[in-house]
C-alpha cells in the first residue's frame, strides 16, 4: 500500500469510528474496531452483549444507520461488518480472520 492509500484509508477508518461513536453512546458497554485490510477495505466489528436474542439481521439496520451517515466512498470500502456477542466472538471464524487476517493481496 502506498503512503498516499495508507493515509487515505486511515483517515477513513478513524472517519468510521468517529461516527460509530453514536452507537457506543447508546451503547456503553460495545467494543467498536475498525482496521484496514487494504487501500481499498475497511473491517468493522462491534461487540455487543446487547446483541444477545436479536437475529443477525436485526442487528445490522441501527448500524448501517450511522454508517450510511459517512461519506458514499469510505461506506463502499467497508467489506466487513461483524456483529458478535461476546460469547460468538469466543468462536466466530470471521472474528478471527478481524484480529489475525491473511495478507491482502492489494
Amino acid at each position: 500500500m502506498s503512503n498516499t492509500n495508507s493515509k487515505q484509508i486511515d483517515r477513513e477508518v478513524q472517519q468510521v469510528l468517529d461516527v460509530l461513536a453514536e452507537y457506543k453512546d447508546s451503547h456503553p458497554n460495545a467494543d467498536i474496531d475498525a482496521k484496514p485490510q487494504n487501500s481499498v477495505s475497511i473491517r468493522v466489528r462491534i461487540i455487543d452483549s446487547d446483541f444477545e436474542g436479536m437475529d443477525r439481521v436485526d442487528r445490522e439496520p441501527p448500524v448501517w444507520k450511522i454508517l450510511k451517515t459517512l461519506p458514499d466512498d469510505v461506506v463502499s470500502n467497508i467489506t466487513m461488518l461483524l456483529l458478535l456477542t461476546p460469547k460468538e466472538a469466543e468462536s466466530s471464524l470471521a472474528n478471527l480472520e478481524f484480529n489475525d487476517p491473511l495478507p491482502s493481496r492489494l
